[in-house]
């Protein structure tokens, strides 16, 4: 008997500790995610406008071709 509380025990024990490494890898990926997309918006943002001007000779070229 005594056996199987101390397994029973053991294994609530690992399962709590296993549960706050889950929500902790959990808020790292969020912030993994958020980080990815500020750098996103930042790195759209500064070549956005030179991107536009790229479709834009590309869309001309495509339209003068027809």
């Amino acid at each position: 008997m005594e056996i199987l509380e101390v397994t029973v025990g053991r294994f609530d024990m690992d399962w709590h500790s296993l549960a706050r490494e889950d929500g902790q890898a959990l808020v790292e990926y969020a912030l993994i995610l958020g980080l990815v997309s500020v750098i996103a918006i930042a790195l759209l943002s500064a070549t956005g406008t030179s991107v536009t001007s790229l479709l834009q000779a590309v869309t001309s070229a495509l339209n003068s071709a027809l």
